[in-house]
C-alpha cells in the first residue's frame, strides 16, 4: 500500500520559477492540478499589482509556503499557522519548536518562515545601524519591534553610539524567561568602552505585550545609568517593547 506524502515531505525545489515547469509529479503520472497552479497564479499577480495590503494574512502566508510545498493546496496549512499563533508576524516569528507542533511543518517550511524573519530583521537593522538615532528614530523603533516584539521570552538588547549619536552597534546581551531577563550593568558599560561608545540605549521587550515597565526594570536601569555616568557615557533612553506598542523611560520621565 503507498504511502500518503505529508506537507513535510514535500521537497523543495530549487532551480525552477515555477510549479508548470516542474516535472516531478504528485503522483504516478500527474502533474500539479490546475486549480492550485491558477490559484498561485492569481495569488502572485495581484500581490505584484496591489503588495502586501492586496492580501490578507493567510494568502500571504500561502505565498510564503509555495516554495516549501511547491505540489499542494497549502490553505489548509496557513489556516492552521494563523489559528495557533494569530497572524502572520507571529507566524513567521514563533519558537522553531512549536512551529514544529504544527501538523503538516517540516523542515522546509521552518526554513521559509525563518528566511522571511530573517530578512525583514536585516532590512529593518539595515536602515538604522550607522545613521543617525535621532533622525531614524521611527526606523530604530519598527526594528526594535520586528527584532523583539514578538518573542515569547524576554531579550535585552544595547545599542551602542558614538559621539555624534550614530548607531555603531546593536547587540543582544541576554535572553531570559516569559517575565525576567538578568542584566548585568558592569558588562554593558564594559562593552561600551570596548566598542568606544559614548552613548547607549537600552532595549528589552514584554512578552506579555504590555510594555509597563517593572519595578526590577527600573532598578536595573538605575544601575546602568550610574554605571554609565561613572565611565563618562551617557545613556539616552530605555524602550521596552510590548506587542503593538513601546515605552520610553525617557519619554515617561523614569530617565
Amino acid at each position: 500500500m503507498a504511502r500518503t506524502r505529508s506537507f513535510a515531505e514535500a521537497p523543495l525545489p530549487l532551480f525552477h520559477g515555477d510549479e508548470s515547469a516542474d516535472p516531478a509529479p504528485l503522483g504516478a503520472g500527474t502533474r500539479l492540478p490546475s486549480y492550485i497552479r491558477d490559484h498561485r497564479k492569481r495569488l502572485r499577480e495581484r500581490f505584484m499589482s496591489g503588495g502586501a495590503d492586496a492580501l490578507p494574512d493567510y494568502e500571504m502566508l500561502e505565498l510564503v509556503l509555495f516554495r516549501a510545498i511547491p505540489r499542494q493546496d497549502v490553505k489548509p496549512l496557513a489556516r492552521s499557522l494563523l489559528d495557533a499563533f494569530g497572524d502572520f508576524n507571529r507566524v513567521i516569528s514563533a519558537p522553531v519548536a512549536r512551529l514544529g507542533e504544527i501538523k503538516g511543518v517540516g523542515d522546509a517550511v521552518i526554513c521559509e518562515l525563518k528566511l522571511i524573519e530573517a530578512a525583514a530583521q536585516r532590512l529593518a537593522r539595515s536602515r538604522v545601524i550607522e545613521r543617525p538615532v535621532v533622525s531614524s528614530w521611527d526606523q530604530l523603533i519598527a526594528y526594535c519591534h520586528a527584532a523583539m516584539a514578538h518573542r515569547e521570552t524576554e531579550q535585552f538588547r544595547v545599542l551602542y553610539l558614538d559621539r555624534k549619536n550614530i548607531l555603531i552597534a546593536d547587540e543582544a546581551q541576554a535572553r531570559g524567561t516569559v517575565d525576567h531577563v538578568p542584566v548585568y550593568p558592569r558588562e554593558v558599560v564594559k562593552r561600551a568602552l570596548e566598542l568606544n561608545a559614548s552613548a547607549l540605549i537600552l532595549v528589552h521587550n514584554h512578552p506579555s505585550g504590555d510594555p509597563t515597565p517593572s519595578h526590577e526594570d527600573i532598578d536595573m536601569t538605575a544601575q546602568v545609568e550610574r554605571a554609565a555616568q561613572a565611565l563618562g557615557l551617557t545613556l539616552h533612553d530605555h524602550i521596552i517593547i510590548g506587542k503593538s506598542r513601546e515605552l520610553s523611560f525617557r519619554a515617561e520621565g523614569l530617565l
